[in-house]
């Protein structure tokens, strides 16, 4: 008997099970408790016996939750296969969620998927809510994200990898017919940010020989960006092999060990970083204060307290950096040209605004960025149009609790559409349209933009993320002219998944500027 063919037997008589079980005890709205108490749930679809509201999941499912929220609510619920889930799609439930509620939704819910990626749930973003994660959370606050450690790797670290990319974009336009070269900018964006956190993760730097400075990606970020391209399909809340426990049973498709491998190779990929950086300190050649890499920290926190910071914890800790500060770096930035190369007077507008404060007899610095008034409102809107995580990390329900009025069991999935809530008609003017000029004179001010969630779970990485977005892009606007391929307007077709990639990677032809000429031979 092949697997196909039990495939359709096992999802018949599941689906068969399903509908008898539901008949028995009742499914819909205003359903009972386990002691018969009467719940006010969420409005929701018409659903499925066994899959639920699964047929409803659409790629990408950010988009279809707002379609959804349209004809349902602000607040709705769904069943994903036997998961219950909440989805809220308006800023003042959001807020509601994240400050009534913050303790109560603070858990994450267990996928089989992100179990296998995220050491068994110890990642930060991954664990539950409690000691574990307390503790994490502050190593992160304190020793490795803090505003004085990012503010040194904005001026030293970050600096240095923007003016490489810079000078290898520069002999590659010259080297190019006409002066112009034709740039796929998210391989150079992932590898800038993959260098970035190499050098403060583990003090060391990619490989690039010289005779390669002009390739678009270093070897270290070729080996990475393959190994995220191969997990990227599983994450999110839209994979139904988490939801349907037959479909994993089964694994026609072999998805388990798919993970398993690009797993295997991003665990060596951080063990080579991990044993290096033990071996300098056992050396004695590990550098202190600001300037020690993030594992020499960790590790020296380990001989401290070895049961806390085991080598598994010290490698998911490091691996949720690296996968969360490449991928989400990289791809706002890419938006974001995407959004100026389709909006050329505002890239204009932009570009004048660093001749004047900044000039052009010298780089843009970290310092200059918090003046840039204007390259700030860029950045705004295009986390308020493409926020990097659209979904947020779904939460989920610690103990009862109720949100809008409606009723949310413990055990309860809760999705915050962030990129509904940034493009409600009710609090922004022209939502689905590029505008950064909203965020000028406070005008934005009390509306909420919450790229980086809310509350506890929120993303550590803000600062870093910001600076890091800020210095890339001011300077790629300081230093080229930037144009379409062909003239052809740019494609803003949105990818699926946890993240909110482009569906065609951007490429455009990028020109150094006269004005900077100067300044780009010297690099």
């Amino acid at each position: 008997m092949d697997k196909a063919y039990v495939a359709v037997l096992s999802f018949a008589f599941l689906f068969l099970f399903h509908y008898l079980v539901s008949r028995r005890n009742g499914n819909g709205n205003g359903g009972k408790g386990k002691k018969g108490a009467q719940h006010k749930l969420p409005p929701s679809p018409p659903s499925v016996p066994f899959l639920g509201h699964l047929h409803l999941v659409k790629t990408p499912f950010h988009a279809a939750l707002s379609r959804l929220a349209k004809q349902y609510g602000p607040v709705f619920s769904l069943r994903m296969g036997s998961r219950p889930t909440v989805v809220v799609s308006s800023p003042e439930h959001a807020k509601e969620c994240f400050t009534e509620h913050d303790v109560a939704l603070a858990n994450r819910p267990r996928f089989p998927s992100q179990q296998l990626v995220s050491f068994d749930g110890a990642a930060l973003s991954t664990s539950s809510y409690g000691p574990y994660w307390r503790n994490l959370r502050r190593v992160a606050a304190v020793h490795l994200l803090s505003a004085h450690r990012v503010g040194c790797m904005a001026a030293t670290t970050i600096a240095a990898e923007v003016r490489a990319m810079v000078r290898r974009m520069s002999r590659a336009a010259q080297a190019s017919h006409g002066g112009a070269a034709r740039i796929e900018l998210k391989r150079r964006l992932f590898d800038l940010s993959l260098s970035v956190l190499m050098e403060t993760i583990a003090q060391t730097k990619t490989s690039r020989a010289e005779a390669d400075d002009d390739t678009d990606m270093s070897p270290e970020a070729k080996e990475f960006k393959g190994i995220v391209d191969k997990l990227a399909p599983y994450f999110g809340t839209a994979n139904l092999w988490d939801y349907l426990p037959v479909v994993r049973w089964l694994d026609v498709f072999g998805v388990r060990s798919k993970i398993l491998a690009a797993v295997s190779r991003r665990n060596a990929f951080l063990r080579r970083l991990v044993d290096a950086e033990r071996r300098r300190l056992d050396d004695s050649i590990g550098s202190n204060g600001e300037k020690k890499s993030i594992i020499a920290v960790l590790l020296t926190l380990q001989k401290s307290e070895p049961e806390v910071y085991t080598d598994t914890t010290i490698m998911a800790l490091c691996g949720n950096l690296f996968g969360a500060g490449t991928e989400t770096t990289s791809t706002t930035t890419e938006w974001a040209m995407s959004l100026l190369l389709n909006h050329p007077e505002k890239l204009k507008k932009a570009q004048a605004e660093i001749d004047k404060l900044v000039g052009t007899s010298r780089l843009l610095t970290a310092d200059d960025v918090p003046n840039l008034t204007y390259l700030r409102c860029i950045i705004d809107e295009t986390m308020r149009l493409y926020p990097a995580a659209p979904l947020l990390l779904p939460h989920e329900s610690a103990t009862d609790c109720k949100v809008g009025g409606y009723d949310v069991p413990a055990g309860t999935m809760l999705l915050v559409n962030v990129y509904a809530i940034h493009r409600d008609p009710a609090v922004w003017d022209a939502p689905n349209d590029f505008v950064p000029e909203r965020f000028e004179d406070g005008n934005a001010e009390g509306k909420l933009l919450m790229p980086f969630g809310m509350g506890r779970r929120k993303c550590p990485g803000e600062t870093l993320a910001l600076r890091t977005v800020g210095l890339v892009l001011g300077t790629l606007i300081q230093c080229f002219d930037w144009d379409r391929v062909d003239g052809v307007e740019v494609d803003m077709t949105e990818g699926g998944g946890l993240t909110i990639p482009r569906v065609v990677p951007l490429e455009a032809m990028c020109r150094p500027r006269a004005t900077m000429r100067e300044v780009l031979q010297e690099l």
